[in-house]
C-alpha cells in the first residue's frame, strides 16, 4: 500500500523469523502521539510519556518489533540513528543547539515460539529500519504479509503478519499499520470465513480443524493508526481507544490476558483549526475500520513458513 498520510514514512527490517517495522516522522520535530494498551501482557517502551497529562507531546518514531521484550533493544538503535540526524526533543529549547533526545516509543510481539527463539531484533536492526524509512521518504509503498515485525507472527493456528489499510472520514485520511499476532482466531470455525471480511473465500474447514498452534499461547496485536487530521493529544488518545474496536471485530477473542494488544495513534497534521466532536466520532469509526482491514491484509498476505500454515494455502 502507498502511504498517503503526509509527514509519515515506514520501513521494515525483515530477518526471516523476526523483524522490525519503523513508523517515522519526516519532520525532525516529530509527530503528535498517544497510545492505548488493552492486552493483559504488554511489552512496551515509553508509553507513560504519551499520556495526555504529560509534557512531551511528540514522538520521532514508533517501533513495532518481534523478539518479545528482547526486541525493545531495537529502539536504542532507532534513537541513535535519529540523534545522528538531529531528530528529537531539543532539551535546551528549539534552535538553541545542544543535545537532542529522540522520542521512540515501541511495542513488541511474542514470536519466540516460531523460528529461532535466540534470534531477536537488535539495536542495529532498529537503526536500519529508521534509516530506510527516512531515505524512502513520504508516499513510499509499504509491503504487507510476512515482513518486518510480522515475519513470525501467528494468528491463532494460522500465520499472521504485517498489514496496512486506509479509510477516509470527515475530509481526512486514516491509515492503520498493524502486526497481527493474536492468541485468538481470525477465522470463524463454523463457517471457515474471516471474522474481519466474510466476503473472502472460506478456508477448508477439515484442514483448518486439523491445525495446531505453536505453544505457548503468548501473542499480541500491535500497531499504529496515523491521520492527517490536526488532532490534539487527548483526541489522539480517543482515536487509539476507538481503533481497538477493529481488533475486536477481526479477532475472537480479543484483548486476552495473554495478548499485549497496543495501538498508537499519531498525527502529522498541522494547522490552526481544531477537529470538533462530530468529526472526531467519524475519525474513530474510520480508525476501527482501518485496523480491521489491516488485520485482514496481514493474514491474507502472509506466507506459510516455520511449520505454520497460511490462510492463502487453505483457500486454494
Amino acid at each position: 500500500m502507498l502511504i498517503d498520510v503526509p509527514g509519515i514514512t515506514i520501513s521494515h527490517t525483515s530477518l526471516g523469523d523476526t523483524g522490525v517495522t519503523a513508523v517515522v516522522a519526516a519532520d525532525p520535530r516529530g509527530m503528535r502521539a498517544a497510545v492505548d494498551v488493552r492486552g493483559g501482557g504488554p511489552g512496551t517502551r515509553e508509553t507513560d510519556l504519551l499520556e495526555p497529562h504529560n509534557t512531551v507531546e511528540r514522538v520521532n518514531a514508533i517501533l513495532l518489533c518481534g523478539g518479545s521484550a528482547f526486541g525493545l533493544a531495537a529502539a536504542d538503535g532507532a534513537m541513535a540513528e535519529l540523534e545522528r540526524r538531529r531528530f528529537g526533543f531539543e532539551v535546551f529549547g528549539q534552535g538553541a543547539g545542544g543535545p537532542v533526545v529522540p522520542i521512540v516509543p515501541a511495542a513488541v510481539i511474542f514470536d519466540l515460539a516460531v523460528g529461532d527463539p535466540a534470534h531477536r531484533p537488535s539495536a542495529a536492526d532498529g537503526a536500519a529500519a529508521v534509516a530506510a524509512a527516512l531515505e524512502a521518504g513520504g508516499g513510499a509503498e509499504v509491503a504487507s504479509g510476512s515482513v518486518g515485525a510480522g515475519c513470525s507472527a501467528t494468528a491463532g493456528v494460522l500465520r499472521g503478519g504485517f498489514g496496512a489499510a486506509r479509510a477516509r472520514a470527515a475530509g481526512y485520511t486514516v491509515e492503520a499499520y498493524v502486526v497481527a499476532n493474536p492468541v485468538g482466531s481470525v477465522v470463524d470455525a463454523t463457517t471457515g470465513r474471516l471474522y474481519g471480511d466474510a466476503a473472502r473465500p472460506a478456508v477448508d474447514l477439515s484442514r483448518f480443524a486439523a491445525l495446531t498452534r505453536p505453544a505457548p499461547r503468548l501473542n499480541t496485536t500491535i500497531g499504529v493508526v496515523a491521520t492527517d487530521a490536526p488532532l490534539r493529544t487527548p483526541q489522539l488518545k480517543r482515536l487509539a481507544m476507538t481503533a481497538h474496536d477493529g481488533i475486536a471485530r477481526a479477532v475472537r477473542p480479543a484483548h486476552s490476558p495473554l495478548d499485549g494488544d497496543t495501538l498508537f495513534a499519531v498525527s502529522a497534521g498541522e494547522g490552526r483549526g481544531e477537529v470538533g466532536v462530530d468529526k472526531q466520532m467519524l475519525l474513530g469509526e474510520a480508525a476501527a475500520d482501518a485496523v480491521q482491514a489491516a488485520i485482514v491484509d496481514a493474514v491474507t498476505s502472509a506466507e506459510s513458513a516455520h511449520g505454520v500454515t497460511a490462510w492463502r494455502d487453505l483457500t486454494r
